[in-house]
């Protein structure tokens, strides 16, 4: 019996993009957060955000082929910011302010229509509720979903920056679900990506896998597998309730 639904975060629960104007106000926010703190930066605008995005890139390559997270203190020094010649350890002491700024500010991020009253019937129909992310900051996620106001509804928030693992890793969602004390084949996941959310919810053995598009679901997933199809496609989060209904007058 189904008894567990779990979540992405950006793209799923939120929408989420990025554009030439926040690229420009992330570069200017974090000259700007790195001098508050005393540390300068040699370098223009310009020729800072293009180093930045390299060891974007860098960690992008890793990360994704390893299926691994590092913390926030790891990334910054030795792949964000590595080539402009700052010191470790101070770049390393506000990494997670850094990770947070560039969550919340490189993203544009809006909770999407109908959220939280989906999230309500679902509480109301019994569902265990969590949310499993892969995100480079450890608390931006938290902060996020207590100014959406819907934090409370979940059981669970287990974060690739905090466990180490990346979805699709098999590693994240088991840890999820010795959180919630679910079984996977009891458990639907809702994501916006078939090669980390569809493909990791399928590997981990989970009883139905639903994806809702993004602004950003064609990025992530031009090179996915086609065998990675989802059980059922949304495109509004209050259509999860029909599905769900959908499939109990089906049993």
């Amino acid at each position: 019996m189904l008894d567990t639904i779990q979540f992405d975060m950006g793209g799923t629960l939120e929408d989420i993009w990025y554009s030439d104007e926040t690229a420009k106000q992330t570069a200017q926010g974090l000259l700007s957060l790195l001098s508050r703190h005393g540390i300068s930066v040699s370098c223009g605008q310009e020729s800072f955000w293009d180093s930045v995005m390299q060891g974007v890139s860098r960690y992008k390559a890793w990360s994704e082929a390893a299926s691994l997270e590092k913390k926030p203190e790891e990334i910054w020094p030795m792949y964000y910011l590595e080539n402009l010649g700052l010191h470790p350890g101070k770049v390393g002491a506000i990494a997670e302010e850094l990770a947070d700024f560039w969550e919340v500010t490189y993203y544009h991020r809006e909770l999407r229509p109908g959220v939280q009253q989906t999230l309500e019937a679902l509480r109301q129909r019994g569902y265990k509720l969590g949310v499993i992310s892969n995100t480079a900051s450890l608390y931006s996620v938290f902060n996020v979903l207590e100014h959406y106001g819907i934090r409370d509804y979940f059981q669970d928030v287990t974060l690739s920056s905090v466990t180490g693992y990346r979805k699709p890793h098999h590693g994240i969602f088991e840890i999820s679900l010795r959180q919630l004390q679910a079984k996977p084949e009891n458990c639907i996941y809702v994501g916006d990506t078939r090669s980390r959310d569809i493909r990791g919810a399928k590997q981990a053995g989970f009883g139905m896998a639903v994806q809702i598009r993004s602004a950003l679901t064609d990025q992530k997933d031009a090179a996915t597998d086609p065998m990675w199809q989802p059980d059922a496609v949304i495109t509004r989060i209050p259509d999860l309730l029909d599905v769900l209904s959908a499939r109990e007058d089906a049993l």
